[in-house]
């Protein structure tokens, strides 16, 4: 009886360490933090990875949204793991500046996006160069974002290089778009900066000013960007991460859910319901 009651509890003791050795190894108990900014588009993408990691690849996922800046600087300290949200080559060329040796680019996930200053198809004018001819009618003002945007920092720049007469209004990206709103239902004239992806551009009858001086740069590219640990901390995640591309249309369609009342890890989790194909290529 001894004997049976040692090899009981060998054996017990033997289940139990494999199940929490088994446990303790599995995706599901290890956290990937992502770091994102609040823009509509880094919205849709980031609650789109972290359904895919949590749902498909069992990871523990948490999210912080910060200025750009932080962001960046974040993800070299190690505060971060990942993001989905560097706007290069221009819009983030000096974060990547900063912190270059202690992060990895995996490249763009996105493709063709855009930067500079959108008013309504409605508005007769068409180049920033034009602007200080009709400071009033815009009440000398373009509706910025958060003030540790790129966008802003390139918005700055414009009103320099362009000598122009306006001032540059912080705000966030949902006070801009509450703003376009109103002026667009009452046909008023406005500025505010853009980018696309974004859900305005669907929404509303909008166009870029022209910048003959070149100072919002070409087409850009959303990048990926972890840190050099992950791809030994968290293989799975980082294959994924590095397998991450999609276009402005499925972006699109994610940001129009969550304007249209959606939360944004519902609206995530029914995009890739419906894009399972694509998904799959995501996957490792």
């Amino acid at each position: 009886m001894k004997r049976n009651m040692m090899f009981s509890m060998i054996g017990f003791a033997l289940v139990f360490a494999l199940l929490f050795g088994l446990n303790s190894c599995a995706p599901a108990e290890e956290e990937i933090h992502l770091g994102y900014v609040l823009w509509d588009s880094e919205i849709a993408s980031t609650h789109v990875v972290a359904a895919v990691l949590e749902d498909e690849l069992g990871y523990n996922v948490r999210l912080t949204s910060v200025d750009a800046g932080p962001m960046w600087t974040g993800l070299a300290r190690g505060d971060f793991d990942a993001m989905v949200a560097a706007w290069l080559p221009a819009t983030h060329e000096a974060y990547l500046e900063q912190t270059q040796d202690q992060v990895v680019d995996l490249g763009p996930n996105l493709d063709g996006a855009k930067i500079g200053w959108v008013v309504p198809q409605y508005v007769t004018v068409n180049s920033i160069d034009e602007l200080n001819d009709y400071v009033d009618e815009f009440g000398g003002e373009v509706i910025g974002i958060d003030p540790g945007a790129g966008l802003m920092r390139a918005s700055d720049l414009a009103i320099e290089e362009y000598d122009l007469n306006y001032n540059l209004v912080e705000g966030s990206d949902a006070a801009m778009s509450a703003a376009l709103d109103r002026a667009y239902d009452r046909e008023e004239w406005i500025i505010v900066t853009g980018w696309i992806p974004h859900w305005k551009f669907a929404a509303y009858d909008l166009k870029f000013l022209e910048d003959p001086m070149g100072v919002f740069g070409e087409a850009e590219s959303i990048h990926t960007v972890v840190t050099p640990d992950l791809q030994d901390e968290a293989p799975e995640a980082f294959a994924f991460l590095n397998n991450f591309y999609w276009d402005a249309d499925d972006m699109g369609a994610v940001m129009i859910m969550i304007e249209d009342g959606m939360e944004p890890f519902d609206a995530a989790r029914a995009w890739i319901a419906e894009n399972r194909d694509k998904v799959g290529n995501w996957l490792p």
